[in-house]
């Protein structure tokens, strides 16, 4: 059992509110474990580390994990087995949030595993458990024995009437402008992950400046904590390669790699570089036998300095672009005809196929998880097959990857998205990616805006995507910022920075860096430098569609929408639906009923068929009155007395035989029969009953 004499409790103010820290008494056999609270909002995080690095490995296997347990909010979880199972997009979402700012903050050359879980205990609904599960991240690797360059720290940071918030409550989210993830140390950014409403560049950076006064806040704190009550970081034998070894390597191969790299066409240099490198092994098999790997890591960092170099000096790009300039752009719209709208967005190597599907809004998808459940009529998918890159790859269900981005598209786009009330339509956008040298979730967004343009919904503004890249002299600490960064300056680059919206500001934002944080004046320049980009790709967008659709496609639903009495629902529904279902066979529409009293009937084809089911919902859901006209059919005859009109579903009034004509009628079979279609006048309103007059047989 753990050491209660041991346990340490900390506290801080943050951001207005208390977050306490408590170590030592849960978890006490991870490398560093911790469970920080925030009001009713609580988290676990631990952290462990493997004793020996994973053989063969080439890369940091560090695995992070946000688990949502349903107890935190009172909830039993669905399905038949009434636990947890696969994570929701919304976890791996935040597992993606804690990876990202902590990664570039471990040694090179570790390849021991490290395993990040951080577990929501209990969730106040007003106090986000995100930036509490990544402050406990850094908290639980600040303790460990695990080497780490951090502290880190964690904020929401909202924006309402100007003035920017920390962590804004439910109410406070639906009014801010910007919702903006920020992580970073007491020095500098480390991961940005924003949604806003067509924000300047200005506002965007003031939000970011705004919050890491909070983050250093935190990082003080946190360092405090690991003083008190962190363990000693062990001693690592970090892989790295031989020093004579890479100069070895350096001195017969760098030429052959300038060789290699001095081409503009990536098919060409992939060759190149392929030649080369099987040259230097061959030439060094004999000389570093069993170094394989050291060989290929220093041909690697070698190429890496090359390319480097020639950007950073010269301004040459692998391609031939200047820093600048964006790759060449086509499009097309319309491509499949059946699809209710699509488009293909092409730069570069990178190719997008995008469609988009109308349905009725019951088709909208139902999140659940520790939020409270809600309805998300925007839908944005994201695939990237093996094939848009070359491998041989099966087709597997979506990853962290393809989650991520489509989750970034999103973002970007639903500021854009016109309301319910108009376009009563749930949007499914699905984003397949055909071809990928870089920037392929920025090709998505512009992608998805083309066919939602093309499939007629009135988008409030055309959005676009680019992704900037950095390459920063760790010396001198000078940099060059580059635009429409390709595949080859991601993998070499220090910096992946995308930033979407429209011409008019900002929707979207995310940065990953591999560096240990930037300056507020990068992301400022890159910002700035961001909004060109963006404007030219737009351009070459509204070249190809320059406005929105003014028709739907004949294959998609046509749905009307209007709004009736909600206590009147009950009457259109009918006992067991009879009376909807029976509207329905007589249309051939699909009809939809919300609680507040919003109707929204489809049909495919001939619109006419829902406007016909609308005047029957209308009809239903009006009080009759005095001198309301109708066209109804006879039901029922009393042959002395007089004749049932049914005016309405489920309403019927009496015709008395002295109305039936101003002739005198002996009985009512000499006018009407029954199943007779006839219009009808309400002449009175009675308790027993609603009297008509005969109008016209029809």
């Amino acid at each position: 059992m753990p050491n209660l004499e041991n346990s340490k409790t900390f506290t801080t103010d943050y951001a207005g509110r208390k977050l306490t820290v408590e170590i030592g008494k849960y978890a006490e056999q991870a490398n560093g474990a911790c469970l920080v609270r925030c009001g009713d909002t609580v988290v676990n995080v631990t952290v462990c580390m493997a004793e020996q690095p994973r053989e063969g490995m080439d890369f940091f296997p560090l695995s992070v994990d946000y688990e949502e347990k349903m107890f935190a909010v009172g909830k039993i979880p669905g399905g038949f087995k009434k636990r947890e199972g696969r994570a929701s997009d919304k976890a791996i979402l935040v597992s993606r949030l804690i990876d990202r700012p902590i990664r570039p903050l471990f040694p090179k050359g570790i390849f021991n595993d490290v395993v990040v879980v951080a577990t929501a205990l209990s969730v106040d609904p007003d106090i986000a458990p995100e930036p509490i599960a990544m402050i406990g991240s850094s908290i639980a690797l600040s303790i460990s024995d695990i080497p780490w360059a951090g502290p880190t720290g964690s904020v929401i940071v909202g924006c309402i009437d100007g003035k920017y918030i920390i962590n804004p409550t439910v109410a406070e989210k639906e009014k801010s402008t910007i919702h903006l993830s920020l992580a970073g140390t007491k020095d500098a950014i480390l991961m940005i992950e924003a949604g806003a409403k067509e924000v300047t560049d200005a506002e965007m950076v003031g939000a970011i400046t705004f919050g890491h006064e909070e983050i250093k806040k935190v990082c003080a704190f946190i360092e405090g904590i690991a003083k008190e009550a962190g363990k000693p970081k062990r001693e690592m034998q970090l892989y790295h390669i031989p020093e004579d070894l890479d100069a070895a390597v350096k001195e017969y191969g760098y030429d052959k790699l300038v060789w290699a790299l001095d081409t503009f066409d990536r098919k060409e240099r992939e060759a190149r570089q392929a030649q080369a490198e099987k040259e230097i092994l061959e030439h060094f098999a004999d000389i570093y036998p069993d170094k394989q790997r050291e060989i290929k890591d220093s041909v690697y960092y070698i190429t890496k300095s090359i390319v480097r170099k020639k950007i950073f000096e010269n301004g040459v790009r692998p391609d031939g672009r200047t820093l600048k300039e964006v790759r060449p752009i086509w499009c097309e719209h319309g491509v499949l005809p059946r699809v209710h709208g699509s488009a293909v967005f092409t730069r570069g190597q990178t190719q997008a196929l995008t469609t988009c599907t109308l349905g009725m809004l019951d088709e909208a998808q139902r999140m659940e998880g520790l939020d409270e459940e809600e309805e998300k009529r925007y839908m944005h998918q994201y695939n990237f097959p093996g094939y848009c890159t070359g491998e041989a790859k099966a087709l597997r269900s979506p990853g962290r990857r393809e989650i991520g981005h489509g989750a970034l598209a999103e973002r970007a786009l639903v500021p854009v998205i016109p309301s319910e009330e108009e376009f009563p339509y749930a949007i499914r956008v699905v984003s397949d990616i055909l071809s990928s040298n870089g920037s392929s979730s920025m090709a998505s967004v512009c992608g998805s805006t083309m066919a939602l343009m093309d499939a007629g919904v009135p988008i409030k503004a055309p959005v676009a995507g680019c992704a900037m890249g950095l390459i920063k002299d760790p010396e001198t600490g000078k940099y060059v910022i580059m635009t429409d960064i390709q595949g080859l300056e991601d993998f070499l680059g220090d910096m992946d920075f995308k930033v979407a919206g429209t011409e008019k500001g900002i929707t979207a934002i995310q940065m990953d860096i591999k560096i240990k944080g930037i300056s507020e004046q990068i992301m400022l320049d890159a910002i700035a430098q961001a909004q060109e980009g963006r404007r030219f790709i737009l351009g070459k967008m509204l070249e190809c569609i320059p406005e929105v659709n003014d028709h739907l496609s004949d294959y998609a639903p046509k749905i009307i929408s209007f709004k009736i009495n909600p206590e009147k629902i009950g009457d259109v529904v009918g006992k067991q639906g009879k009376v909807i279902n029976k509207i329905i066979e007589q249309t051939g529409t699909k009809i939809d009923i919300e609680e507040d009293g919003t109707v929204c009937i489809a049909c495919y084809g001939d619109v006419a068929a829902a406007h016909r089911a609308k005047s029957i919902v209308e009809s239903i859901a009006h009080d009759p009155e005095v001198g309301d006209m109708f066209v109804g059919v006879v039901v029922r005859i009393l042959s002395k007395v007089g004749a049932f009109v049914e005016f309405a579903p489920g309403k019927d009034g009496m015709v008395h035989i002295s109305r039936l004509s101003k002739e005198r009628v002996n009985q009512v079979e000499d006018v009407l029969n029954i199943g007779d279609k006839v219009k009808v006048e309400i002449i009175k309103i009675g308790e027993k009953g609603v009297d008509l007059k005969l109008l016209e047989k029809m």
